[in-house]
């Protein structure tokens, strides 16, 4: 297994990319941390080790070594993953990059959720054709290759996975409370959406605050509050990654009462300091 690395999820697509691809990799008793989220980016994970569950709209499936899971821009999914060593890849692409004419037959299928089991064969493929993109995309990430490698991969995954949903397992469907939250889901893909009370974010969604947060909880499995510490903190960590802002400013603009405050909360989510985190992914 490669170098562990602390990565915080969701990541976000750098500006003036179409796609980024990383691998991910924790040893057995590395912290990992996970929570419902989504984003703005249509999503693929291939596993390498894997041993959990993967909760998205469709429902709820156990994950096994070299399957992939697909979840669509703006869906909201979760992983629980058990304390052995993981590893995965992961590819996040702008949903624009279905109109390429090599792969736009596949928009349809990739509406929606999946989680998706390979033969030993095409699983022995799609690896090392991940190994080829992640190379070409650390060296030249908009070179015609590098775009070439994403079609080739998208191809095969949807010529040649196979559903994991059986005839026992209901897909679930967007309830209509989980719609009452849509202007909620809205908001938190912009940038003042961090700072978002709970009594704002009831009135944006013309519910009382105590119905809201009952929803909210219904849907996510924990108390608003403890929803946007996380959100703030993942928000953080892409800051850290993809711009030069300072600690102490990242603090501020995310409505920490003190960048100390701010270092000692993303320390005991993360296990890293923020400065930390930025320096290893630098390294």
């Amino acid at each position: 297994m490669k170098k562990p690395t602390i990565y915080c999820e969701p990541y976000s697509i750098k500006d003036g990319y179409d796609f980024e691809i990383h691998y991910v990799s924790y040893l057995q008793h590395d912290s990992y941390s996970c929570f419902l989220h989504f984003h703005q980016v249509h999503e693929f994970i291939f596993f390498e080790q894997i041993d959990g569950s993967y909760f998205y709209h469709q429902g709820e499936s156990l994950l096994a070594d070299f399957e992939a899971v697909f979840t669509p821009s703006m869906e909201s999914h979760n992983f629980v993953l058990n304390p052995r060593p993981k590893s995965w890849y992961i590819v996040q692409f702008m949903p624009e990059l279905l109109n390429h004419p090599s792969i736009s037959q596949f928009t349809e299928i990739l509406k929606t959720g999946l989680h998706l089991r390979f033969s030993t064969e095409v699983q022995q493929k799609i690896h090392q054709l991940l190994g080829w993109l992640l190379t070409e995309f650390n060296e030249n990430p908009q070179s015609h290759t590098c775009k070439q490698l994403f079609n080739s991969l998208v191809t095969i995954v949807c010529e040649y996975g196979k559903s994991s949903l059986t005839s026992k397992q209901t897909p679930l469907n967007v309830s209509n409370s989980y719609q009452k939250l849509a202007p909620l889901m809205a908001k938190l893909t912009q940038p003042t959406g961090v700072n978002l009370s709970l009594e704002d974010a009831a009135k944006l969604c013309h519910l009382s605050p105590s119905y809201f947060s009952r929803v909210f909880k219904n849907h996510f499995r924990v108390p608003y509050s403890d929803y946007m510490i996380r959100h703030k903190l993942y928000t953080a960590a892409r800051l850290l990654s993809q711009t030069t802002t300072s600690v102490t400013d990242i603090s501020y603009e995310l409505g920490f009462s003190s960048s100390s405050y701010f270092i000692k909360q993303f320390k005991h989510h993360f296990k890293i300091t923020p400065h930390q985190y930025r320096k290893q992914l630098t390294s």
